[in-house]
């Protein structure tokens, strides 16, 4: 009786691991600051911009504040992700933020008390900021800890990069200043040059906003029909 010989299984095909900085994960990052930028795409984070961005100082501590919160409560969550109960995924994540929101409170009261008192109540409200709650829910529970990092730090950096774009318009027009530093000499206003009033009021961020929309989108085939 003919014994039949069992076919071999087929070899183990070992997943190449993506690296630090592959491209996969340089897109994660490169996305926010322009593609899917968090303030012009998504039009979100409105309110701090509207508020924060009548010089360039304030707007940069709050950048670098976003920033932080961001990229480090993707990263504590996507480490807890998997032990997190569904129906209190909400409190753990306001809780993961409002810690590191408090740290960044605390150290603009200990460092840059003069920022903290401009920025006033706007650090706290980070806490309810949509664009971090909804990366938190839309990448950090379903990703590992480092593409959940640099998540963060992308759209972090896109929310920035609106704000201080909008804040040297503002100051430097509206105020004749950058970072506080006069910028337009007094000769100018000796022979009639006089400051952008429009420039230190909330309607100015919107309206230099919509401008950067519209040119993003114009140069951008794929965003002309985002909503």
């Amino acid at each position: 009786m003919a014994v039949q010989e069992t076919p071999a299984a087929p070899p183990v095909v070992k997943q190449k691991k993506d690296g630090l900085f592959s491209k996969k994960n340089l897109q994660i990052l490169r996305d926010p600051l322009d593609d899917t930028n968090p303030v012009t795409v998504q039009v979100l984070g409105i309110c701090s911009a509207l508020a924060v961005t009548v010089q360039v100082k304030p707007a940069l501590i709050m950048s670098l504040g976003v920033i932080f919160v961001t990229s480090f409560s993707n990263l504590i969550i996507s480490l807890l992700r998997k032990s997190i109960p569904t129906r209190i995924r909400i409190i753990v994540q306001l809780i993961v933020v409002a810690m590191l929101v408090t740290i960044v409170d605390q150290t603009l009261k200990a460092f840059l008390f003069d920022v903290s008192k401009k920025l006033a109540v706007f650090v706290g409200l980070i806490i309810t900021n949509c664009i971090i709650m909804g990366r938190l829910e839309a990448f950090a529970l379903g990703q590992k800890p480092w593409p959940s990092f640099l998540d963060g730090l992308g759209n972090g950096l896109g929310y920035g990069l609106i704000l201080i774009m909008v804040a040297v318009f503002r100051e430097f027009f509206g105020s004749g200043s950058l970072m506080g530093y006069q910028i337009v000499p007094q000769w100018a206003y000796d022979h009639g040059y006089v400051n952008n009033g429009l420039m230190v009021l909330p309607p100015a961020a919107l309206f230099i906003i919509g401008l950067y929309i519209w040119w993003q989108r114009s140069r951008n085939e794929k965003l002309v029909n985002v909503s």
